[in-house]
């Protein structure tokens, strides 16, 4: 990891988060997804900051080294978008270009829909934008896919908690295989629906082997993290899921508002989120983003877009950003990968 990348903590928005930032210039926010960190951004930093960027990536709330409010309440979006806006004033900048992934995304996207004073472009990585509660409610992917929809699996308080913070290494280790790109058991694409008696794990048998570009540090630097929360390593990440059916109901005022603001999608074509189905059967980018550059497809590429192809996810960022910025950032020596 490049040596110019700093650690600190912040208290924003009632909540203390940690983060890492590197490098100079107009902001960018990088938000990560479940069950990740400010980590899954490691190739990123050192691209975005040589291109003249301040690069700075939170551990959100409830995750890694940040603190975990034990109110399931307290992991609303708008909590979550709040957090983004107090963290860009926090750092003494105006606007920033917000990306995100996974869960990140929602979170991105929601921030870009109802504040584009504060977001002036915005990236989605896996997750399009299903506005305006940023992801389908528990009622309806229920009908869709079952009892065993991980979504639904994840309401339970505590079950999927203890199943992942058992061995917190081997989780790790099993969802970031199971859900890449080069999954053993498959690559075609398909939702993920948990067989009754089986948790997660079972799912996504240990690989023999890590992929390319996973590495047993990666996954000890992950562990390592969400091991400070003890037996609620995973607890804070899960109550996003847990806010689902409330953010539909916090958001609903906002109903038919799309995004003004020049976004980016990117998506990996073997990730599982391309097989699931809307209820209305169309398109979540379909006249809310206007301003849509994309969506970049990655051949090959699953659902951890940014670890598994950081040369190409750089390259669409640092284009999208050279659309909105002006050409002169568009030239960059892309670093190696740390």
């Amino acid at each position: 990891m490049d040596s110019s990348l700093t650690h600190r903590f912040v208290d924003v928005n009632g909540v203390r988060l940690h983060i890492a930032e590197q490098g100079q210039g107009p902001l960018i926010l990088l938000l990560h997804g479940w069950p990740e960190s400010w980590y899954s951004w490691r190739h990123q930093f050192a691209a975005l900051a040589a291109a003249g960027y301040r690069v700075v990536a939170p551990d959100q709330r409830g995750y890694a080294r940040s603190e975990q409010p034990p109110d399931v309440a307290s992991y609303t979006l708008l909590h979550l978008v709040g957090d983004v806006i107090a963290l860009i004033e926090e750092l003494g900048e105006e606007q920033a270009v917000v990306v995100g992934h996974d869960w990140g995304a929602p979170v991105a996207w929601t921030a870009a829909m109802l504040r584009p004073d504060k977001v002036r472009a915005v990236a989605g990585l896996s997750i399009p934008p299903i506005l305006p509660g940023g992801m389908v409610r528990p009622s309806i992917t229920r009908a869709l896919y079952g009892e065993g929809f991980y979504q639904i699996y994840f309401q339970q308080p505590g079950v999927a908690d203890a199943e992942l913070a058992k061995d917190i290494p081997d989780s790790f280790r099993r969802l970031l295989v199971g859900a890449s790109g080069d999954n053993p058991l498959g690559r075609e694409p398909r939702p993920l629906v948990i067989p009754d008696g089986l948790g997660l794990l079972d799912t996504m048998p240990e690989s023999p082997a890590l992929p390319a570009w996973l590495t047993e540090q990666d996954i000890q630097a992950y562990a390592e993290d969400f091991a400070l929360h003890g037996e609620q390593a995973f607890t804070g990440a899960f109550n996003w899921y847990r806010n689902i059916e409330r953010n539909n109901d916090l958001l609903a005022p906002f109903q038919g508002r799309g995004i003004a603001v020049p976004a980016l999608y990117v998506v990996g074509d073997r990730d599982m989120v391309t097989s699931l189905r809307l209820p209305d059967g169309g398109s979540p980018l379909s006249g809310f983003v206007p301003q849509l550059h994309g969506p970049v497809v990655l051949p090959g590429c699953g659902h951890w877009t940014q670890q598994e192809r950081p040369a190409e996810v750089n390259a669409a960022l640092l284009d999208f950003l050279a659309r909105i910025d002006g050409s002169r950032r568009r030239h960059y020596a892309e670093p190696a990968n740390t």
